[in-house]
């Protein structure tokens, strides 16, 4: 009988994601499915119950689910570390932001600044709040939908600054990306694999986590715009 595992991951490692899991599938036989949603409502499912074999999340909100019985202790493997990059849309101006004193005035110039429902976007109104600018931006916030890529927005016109990891930016079309956050004040996530408490599988799906997280899946990684753990 083969052996099919079911995993629920957040948006920003959807397409690494999706070919580790064919090359396991390729190496094992097992197959291996992700569903990817946003971050936060993936974390909501697993604490609610539904039925995965591993989830793969930020490190924090994976913790937080080892916390609560949803997520195996000591099952957690570091995958990939994805940094936070800046866009416009395609063929606007390209603001400075090559420094953080640079990166502020960009801000302050942009009618509308999106970010994400997930860490990186957490993340973001911390450095607004530690600038003493949250107050000044605010109403200039867009946050995207969760599942929506800020990417989407900026295209669309919606949104002249978009921030989000480099992973979900790089393929998304009428977009051009700045580059990364500039020294000072990076936003880098890691993204951990977990086993569900949920699982009837666990010595698959251990197996498929140590395979992510070896040096076999690090030119996976790269190629979709993350560093390996």
């Amino acid at each position: 009988m083969t052996i099919r595992i079911h995993g629920i991951s957040s948006m920003a490692t959807r397409t690494v994601l999706a070919e580790l899991a064919s090359d396991w599938r390729a190496r094992s036989g097992v197959d291996v499915a992700f569903e990817s949603v946003g971050g936060v409502d993936a974390a909501k499912r697993v604490q609610a119950g539904e039925s995965y074999d591993l989830a793969v999340l930020d490190a924090d909100a994976l913790e937080k689910l080892v916390a609560t019985g949803r997520v195996v202790p000591d099952s957690q493997a570091a995958l990939v570390r994805s940094g936070v990059a800046i866009t416009v849309r395609a063929g606007a101006p390209h603001p400075d932001v090559s420094s953080e004193e640079a990166l502020k005035r960009a801000m302050l110039a942009a009618r509308s600044i999106g970010h994400s429902t997930g860490p990186s976007g957490t993340a973001l109104l911390r450095l607004f709040e530690r600038w003493g600018l949250l107050d000044a931006l605010r109403p200039r916030i867009v946050q995207a939908p969760p599942g929506v890529p800020v990417g989407k927005l900026v295209a669309d016109g919606q949104v002249e600054l978009g921030f989000q990891q480099y992973s979900e930016m790089m393929n998304v079309p009428g977009i051009d990306v700045l580059g990364p956050m500039p020294p000072g004040c990076g936003i880098v996530s890691t993204f951990s694999a977990g086993l569900c408490a949920a699982s009837t599988q666990p010595e698959a799906v251990r197996d498929l986590i140590d395979f992510m997280h070896s040096p076999a899946a690090d030119d996976a990684k790269r190629r979709h715009g993350m560093e390996p753990a």
